[in-house]
């Protein structure tokens, strides 16, 4: 870990990941009609994954995992609240006797059509960080006023490599040939940590070269960064802190269109409001890539691989900041809102001064 952005001292606190201190809400993406076939389920877990609570759920009503639809994978070590749907038929009277102590059926709708994968805007989170002592208390006001003007990083976090970090080197082994994997899903899991991977690197150089400008003229970090001449011309005099450079694809904000910047004296203006952002490559097939000097860069993360690509926003909005500070407890209580895909423990790095 580097230090990073606004921090040139590490601020410390204890973040535990449990129900306690880490709690989680999924934002739906659209209303539910309250009418249809199936039966949106809001569900609160606590202490497991949600394909253990899917399990549970499809064991008790004696139906398969498929049948289950969901928005997003949530936290293990939280108590969460998302949503699932299940086919109304048999299975509402039978979900009104359903009890364990790991999950609680906060309400129930009906809903026209089955839930599906990223059918969610975002997740809501409440975080308690303890021994927050004096002057890390107003170090943390600090830093967390600058994430709410420039944004963060939208690294893919840690829960994305498995327990020892380093699942992503198993997906580059069966790229590579030389792990066989039979289990479709296993495989795919393992190659998409690769691309996260090769995802979080690109945008640490991407950080590295913001930092630079902040500190050298364009022409020092061309030559710091091995870039043709003039190709950071323009660069340095954005008013934010992620710099935008030539041939970046950018995409609407939160979701929307994707286009090739134009003008970076125009388009960080939009930038700095939050109507658009730049976007990073998760290689793979059937993907678009940067051009100019963002291509450069870009390339040097771009790896063949057999499974779809797509581009991913590189630095997003923290929104519904609130904070409160609890002296007598040494808690620094902390609430805010991120899109969808985008992980929590992104903005405690930034808080601690710490980066991937």
């Amino acid at each position: 870990m580097n230090l990073i952005y606004p921090v040139k001292v590490k601020n410390s606190f204890i973040f535990n990941p449990t129900s306690r201190d880490f709690i989680v809400d999924e934002i739906p993406l659209y209303e539910f009609t309250g009418e249809g076939e199936h039966l949106i389920v809001h569900i609160r877990k606590k202490d497991m994954t949600t394909w253990e609570m899917i399990s549970a759920i499809a064991k008790y009503c004696k139906i398969k995992q498929r049948d289950i639809g969901y928005a997003g994978l949530k936290d293990k070590h939280a108590m969460t609240m998302q949503y699932i749907s299940i086919l109304a038929k048999d299975n509402e009277e039978k979900l009104k006797t359903f009890n364990h102590d790991k999950i609680k059926i906060l309400s129930t709708t009906r809903h026209n059509n089955k839930i599906r994968t990223g059918h969610l805007k975002g997740n809501h989170f409440k975080i308690r960080l303890k021994k927050v002592l004096g002057v890390q208390k107003d170090k943390l006001d600090s830093v967390l006023k600058w994430i709410k003007k420039e944004g963060v990083p939208n690294y893919f976090g840690n829960q994305r490599f498995g327990n020892s970090g380093d699942n992503w080197k198993e997906g580059k082994s069966i790229l590579e040939g030389t792990l066989k994997i039979r289990d479709r899903k296993t495989r795919t899991f393992l190659i998409n940590a690769y691309q996260s991977y090769l995802f979080n690197n690109w945008l640490s150089k991407r950080i590295e070269l913001s930092m630079l400008l902040d500190s050298f003229s364009e022409s020092e970090s061309e030559q710091l960064f091995n870039l043709p001449k003039g190709s950071l011309t323009g660069t340095k005099k954005q008013p934010q802190f992620f710099k935008l450079l030539e041939g970046d694809l950018m995409m609407h904000y939160p979701y929307g269109r994707m286009f090739e910047l134009e003008s970076i004296e125009e388009e960080s203006k939009r930038f700095v409001q939050f109507d658009i952002a730049p976007s990073g490559l998760l290689a793979g097939k059937r993907v678009a890539f940067s051009q100019k000097v963002a291509g450069l860069i870009e390339q040097e993360y771009n790896q063949e691989i057999n499974e779809n690509g797509s581009r991913r926003y590189a630095w997003i909005k923290v929104t519904d900041i609130k904070k409160r500070y609890v002296e007598e407890k040494a808690h620094y209580e902390l609430e805010f809102t991120l899109p969808k895909g985008s992980y929590a423990t992104t903005v405690l790095d930034v808080l601690r001064g710490e980066r991937h």
